[in-house]
């Protein structure tokens, strides 16, 4: 995505939280990923979302039609015209990714991935929420990813930081320091 695009993502991800509201945002963000999977599932429907051969208003009333079956609020139809009307639409999911980001912020939240090859035992999700938050001063939401290629250990995301106490990740260490000599 351009910079110029990736600037009007951020400007649209901004007005659409400001309009919903903190308090109906994570509604209106699950409204926002429903759209995006009918997008991602039928190409049809993003062809005709994405498409400047179809009118507005035929979009707007798709959309309409749509919403009732969807469980979208007027809210979200008229922002998702909107983004069909200036024509980046397509960049849906790096807008959503900004509003959860925005989101978060706004609720003094941080998302943080946690990549690991099993399933994590209830005692140490509490212990690694407990760390989290001390690290980064902020409540934290955890989404567990489980990776079946990491032999042990894991892999924690913080916004765009990664850190990596996994086999693998302190194998590749060693590696390069044995290369350094």
């Amino acid at each position: 995505m351009k910079r110029k695009q990736q600037e009007q993502v951020k400007r649209y991800a901004k007005m659409f939280l400001n309009v919903i509201g903190i308090e109906d945002a994570p509604r209106a963000i699950e409204e926002l990923k429903t759209v995006h999977a009918l997008m991602s599932q039928s190409k049809e429907f993003k062809v005709f979302l994405e498409s400047p051969g179809f009118s507005l208003e035929d979009r707007q009333k798709v959309l309409q039609g749509i919403s009732p079956l969807l469980a979208l609020s007027d809210q979200t139809v008229r922002f998702i015209t909107r983004l069909t009307e200036e024509r980046i639409v397509f960049a849906l999911s790096h807008l959503i990714s900004f509003v959860i980001a925005l989101y978060l912020e706004r609720k003094k939240r941080v998302m943080v991935v946690v990549m690991t090859p099993g399933e994590v035992h209830e005692m140490y999700t509490q212990r690694l929420t407990a760390s989290l938050k001390k690290l980064t001063g902020k409540d934290v939401d955890i989404e567990y990813v489980i990776d079946p290629s990491l032999l042990g250990g894991m892999r924690i995301k913080v916004g765009s930081t990664m850190y990596d106490s996994s086999i693998k990740g302190q194998l590749r260490l060693l590696k390069d320091d044995l290369m350094k000599g």
